[in-house]
């Protein structure tokens, strides 16, 4: 298990206190990354399943049969419920709050949580009909924007193979390689390092100003004069830490050094700034302004960091619940973990930043610096 007992004993105090909050008897937990923060598991969205919190007892896990084992072995907290594969998931959920007598209750679920879709919300309504559907806004994700001290040591763990993986494109990657074999060696690293998968993020040959981000994969053939963008995103126990590092092939030009220093400044200036209690339009303000008066951007779409913690295999690659934005007009909290990103003219640099009392800290630990392959 990746955390002890009263690791989750604390966690569903927090969920606890939101319910009360909001008048709620019963919680409804389905999305993928609030299930496994409440217990330690969740099982792909093959079928519908759900975690059950009442405001009194253990939580209830409610999935298919063939998940019951795995669901065992990964979650300390609640007791599990199981339907077979031809069976209604949303009956059998049904059935389990009929059991635990709340037919009735003011059920609190997040209506923006990805799995809650249209057809099980009126399904539940059909089976439960004097139940009461509660919106949590957004709880799926607000829950777990502060992290505790065990979880930034999971982040921690995770940035270091990023670190790592970074060290040995570097050290491989020359012209007449191609991204793919990029790919290939950090996949490599992160399964030797005890990263949960070998899923590496874009890694792509850069053009133009930033559009290469979020480029795919290809099998093209690096010459002398491209750059290669790295992104990594290994995962520890689901926790993932990012880093983006721009690769040269060969020697890059002083104008290309200046571009990468400048990047590089402005973020160190966000990260400084980083504490909690500052307006995180401010903290954006720092990056997001500085380019654009620099000339290096001359538009600015994007966020400039946005949210890191457990990452599921869900339909979003990237947690936008919290956001660097002109827009963004809250505070800084002591745990809050970002990807923190900068980009322009064909390079892009990240961290992965931890806000604390006294300002950003970095958990990856890369050099910072525009890389060559002939360094």
């Amino acid at each position: 298990m990746a955390f002890p007992r009263e690791e989750y004993d604390w966690r569903l105090g927090k969920a606890r206190a939101l319910m009360n909050a909001h008048g709620v008897d019963i919680l409804l937990a389905d999305c993928a990354e609030l299930m496994t923060w409440l217990t330690g598991y969740a099982p792909s969205e093959t079928m519908y399943r759900v975690v059950l919190l009442p405001k009194d007892g253990e939580p209830v896990y409610v999935l298919r049969k063939l998940d019951e084992d795995p669901c065992r072995r990964n979650n300390l907290v609640a007791r599990i419920v199981t339907f077979e594969d031809h069976e209604e998931p949303q009956l059998a959920i049904a059935g389990v709050l009929q059991l635990l007598g709340m037919e009735k209750a003011r059920i609190g679920v997040d209506f923006n949580s990805y799995s809650f879709t249209v057809r099980s919300y009126r399904r539940l309504m059909e089976l439960l009909p004097q139940a009461v559907f509660v919106d949590l806004p957004d709880a799926s994700d607000a829950l777990r924007w502060i992290k505790s001290g065990r979880e930034v040591e999971q982040l921690r763990a995770a940035a270091a193979i990023a670190d790592k993986a970074m060290g040995a494109i570097v050290h491989d990657i020359r012209a007449g390689m191609s991204p793919r074999d990029a790919a290939a060696i950090a996949a490599r690293t992160y399964l030797l390092e005890g990263a949960d998968t070998g899923e590496v993020g874009p890694i792509v040959r850069s053009s133009g100003g930033h559009e290469f981000l979020h480029g795919g994969l290809g099998n093209d053939r690096l010459e002398d004069g491209d750059i290669l963008h790295v992104e990594l995103i290994p995962k520890i126990a689901h926790y993932c830490a990012r880093l983006m590092r721009p690769i040269f092939i060969g020697q890059p030009s002083r104008e290309m050094d200046e571009t990468a220093r400048m990047l590089i400044s402005l973020q160190d200036q966000q990260i400084v700034e980083m504490k909690s209690g500052a307006v995180a339009s401010q903290v954006d303000a720092i990056l997001r302004q500085g380019l654009l008066k620099s000339g290096l951007r001359d538009a600015f779409p994007n966020v400039t960091a946005y949210t890191l913690g457990i990452y599921n295999r869900t339909p979003r690659s990237s947690d936008f619940s919290r956001v660097l934005l002109p827009t963004s007009d809250w505070p800084l909290e002591t745990g809050m973990v970002f990807h923190l990103y900068a980009s322009a003219q064909g390079l892009g640099f990240s961290e992965t930043v931890v806000v604390t009392e006294d300002g950003g800290k970095r958990l990856t630990q890369f050099e910072r610096r525009l890389l060559s392959s002939q360094a």
